[in-house]
């Protein structure tokens, strides 16, 4: 953890990440990869792995379960193959196990009742994000929904934070992210926003707190008390 947040501090919107933040979402991401990869007749990572490849859209995903690497590039036939396999798979499956995290749905009421802008920012496509907050029971705590197509750019890119900001008016400084893993930070950190990450989501297996954030939090419950007792 390199820099902590100077208390108090005034925020007027929270924007927080999906997969690993609010939910739990990687046995459904796995098991569409196992689907995937058993109708491609290659063997597929352990679920403990593809949880450490979660976080930068499922065309990523997809490659590193292809690949077994977090950057390399797979061959471009069996990727075309394998993508929509893969969408097929986990579109019928996106909420089959996925659930919110302990403390989601009090952390987000206690935003709301601070009278807090709320928003989700994910690089999960529209199409997935949707009917899994919905199904999950998350999709009406959100004023603003914005999912890794939504726009030209994403996290890390720091274009969702900066439109996010525009649609509440509010200053970056105002903002605070919630997220799980370095693309939070490094979105943030490019935005001008605080962040705060959650120990428990999908940050490639490595601590949280080595990166550069203003706070680990426990739940998102948690994230409400600690804004409570900084205002």
């Amino acid at each position: 953890m390199k820099n902590t947040v100077q208390f108090p501090i005034n925020i007027k919107a929270v924007v927080i990440d999906l997969d690993g933040t609010l939910l739990d979402t990687a046995p459904d991401l796995a098991l569409a990869a196992e689907l995937m990869m058993n109708e491609l007749g290659m063997p597929c990572p352990s679920r403990d792995v593809i949880k450490t490849y979660i976080g930068n859209g499922v065309s990523r995903l997809v490659k590193r379960v292809l690949t077994g690497d977090m950057d390399a590039e797979p061959d471009a036939e069996l990727f075309a193959k394998a993508l929509p396999l893969y969408q097929k798979h986990y579109g019928e499956h996106v909420a089959d196990q996925s659930h919110p995290f302990a403390g989601v749905a009090e952390g987000l009421q206690a935003f709301r009742k601070m009278g807090l802008h709320v928003a989700v920012i994910t690089n999960k496509a529209e199409q997935f994000t949707h009917p899994l907050l919905k199904a999950t029971g998350l999709f009406d705590y959100f004023e603003l929904i914005l999912s890794g197509d939504s726009l030209p750019r994403r996290k890390p890119d720091p274009l969702p934070l900066q439109h996010a900001c525009k649609v509440f008016g509010v200053q970056p400084s105002e903002l605070l992210l919630i997220g799980d893993s370095l693309n939070d930070t490094q979105a943030a950190r490019a935005a001008g926003c605080p962040v705060f990450c959650v120990p428990y989501g999908y940050n490639r297996g490595r601590p949280v707190s080595e990166l550069d954030l203003d706070a680990v939090v426990p739940s998102l419950a948690e994230a409400a008390q600690l804004l409570k007792k900084a205002a």
